[in-house]
């Protein structure tokens, strides 16, 4: 019953609050963000949410569009500002994301959504992360969040799955603030982008064969 209807009406209730509370914070971001990175103000790109539906998802910009001599976009080390570092290490940069889940395309709490290119790329286990929708933030993000490797994090995501419940997301939610105030469990500077699932998932089974050849 929590997870077909009580969960979409907390979801649906705390971020039309969140909306109208963070308002002045919201704004204050859109015009820094403008003023320090540029047009669009807002990121935006397409994610697997619950069922594998495709929907797009906000957030606000971290990144420059510095370009090298050819037009190519430079490495987003390079590109990922010291404005955007704070507006990652501390979540503002998900803010946004409060209008997804008041849409209904995401929860407050869940596995995040990740790329939609990395969809070939899961095991069958690992594919029921989506039989719930994404969350601005979830069991793996209060556990390591991006510090984690994707075996850990996808653990953590269907765990989450099996085990859903009023208790456990309130839990996530108190360790959620305490991670945010004290900025851990992410990674910084050139280690902010972590390696693509789908290159890791390439590399794994590429490795997997090399040792079965070997036999």
């Amino acid at each position: 019953m929590y997870k077909n209807g009580v969960k979409r009406c907390l979801d649906f209730l705390l971020s039309l609050c969140g909306i109208i509370v963070l308002s002045p914070v919201l704004l204050t971001l859109c015009i820094l963000v403008r003023v320090k990175l540029g047009s669009p103000v807002l990121f935006r790109q397409e994610r697997p949410g619950r069922n594998e539906k495709i929907f797009t998802l906000c957030k606000f910009r971290t990144m420059t569009d510095k370009r090298d001599e050819n037009g190519n976009l430079l490495p987003d080390e390079v590109r990922l500002t010291k404005f955007g570092k704070l507006l990652r290490s501390t979540s503002l940069d998900e803010l946004p994301e409060l209008f997804n889940i008041l849409k209904g395309d995401m929860s407050i709490i869940g596995p995040r959504p990740l790329l939609v290119r990395y969809l070939p790329w899961y095991k069958e286990e690992e594919r029921h992360r989506h039989d719930v929708r994404p969350g601005l933030t979830g069991l793996a993000q209060v556990n390591g969040r991006n510090a984690l490797g994707w075996e850990d994090r996808f653990a953590f995501d269907l765990e989450y799955v099996k085990h859903c419940s009023f208790g456990m997301d309130l839990k996530i939610i108190i360790m959620t603030v305490g991670k945010v105030l004290k900025r851990s469990g992410t990674l910084s500077g050139a280690e902010q982008t972590v390696e693509d699932f789908d290159v890791y998932r390439k590399k794994q089974q590429e490795g997997i064969h090399a040792k079965d050849s070997l036999v």
